[in-house]
């Protein structure tokens, strides 16, 4: 689902070479994505995020709600994508780059397919699942894994600064031990970790009480 249809016939393009996928349908915006859904049945969406009418992150809502037998696998611009957990709190099983391969797109389909999330190109990780290749949460101070479950949150440096109480600079300079410490430099990369350590809820509603 995407609103170029450049894109949209070069998706098909790329996976009718792979003859266990079958492309049912492709829609233009956010509105029409969840009809054709509805009326298709897919074992997985591909749904851009950024659409017309309705964008892929409340398209990806209401078919979590009304259709929750099609999973939905999300298309983002760039790999280090500053929406990875409003995505998956959206109800979407991940997200993948429109940079990835052929290869990477197809794994990402299979694994969302089978049930389990694809967190970007590089892993799919499944949130109770600890990365075997980056040091533990536990590596962090307690006031570090606060300000990593605020980052993966979405929360800037000043909000984080005010819910805890201390100064931006403080916050700047958690950010700072905490990438490296990780070997994490990215926003999408410290979400990643932060949700397979289980620092924070992927329920869409966790972030209500805030």
């Amino acid at each position: 689902m995407d609103d170029h249809p450049i894109v949209r016939r070069g998706l098909c393009s790329c996976l009718a070479n792979y003859k266990h996928l079958l492309v049912v349908g492709e829609a233009g915006n956010g509105k029409e994505a969840i009809t054709k859904a509805h009326d298709s049945r897919p074992d997985v969406v591909l749904m851009d995020i950024d659409m017309p009418k309705l964008d892929g992150l409340a398209a990806t809502e209401v078919l979590a709600r009304e259709n929750p037998t099609s999973k939905v696998l999300m298309l983002c611009m760039h790999k280090d994508t500053p929406y990875a957990l409003p995505i998956v709190r959206a109800g979407a099983l991940g997200y993948i780059s429109k940079e990835a391969s052929p290869t990477e797109l197809v794994e990402a389909i299979e694994t969302v397919a089978a049930g389990n999330k694809f967190l970007g190109s590089t892993n799919a990780l499944d949130a109770s699942q600890r990365p075997k290749d980056k040091p533990p949460a536990r590596g962090l101070s307690r006031r570090e894994r606060e300000v990593l479950t605020a980052v993966a949150e979405g929360f800037s440096n000043k909000e984080i600064a005010s819910r805890l109480g201390v100064g931006v600079r403080t916050i700047e300079t958690h950010r700072e031990r905490i990438i490296s410490k990780l070997k994490i430099h990215s926003t999408a990369g410290l979400t990643r970790f932060a949700i397979s350590q289980g620092l924070i809820s992927l329920s869409r509603d966790s972030g209500e009480e805030k």
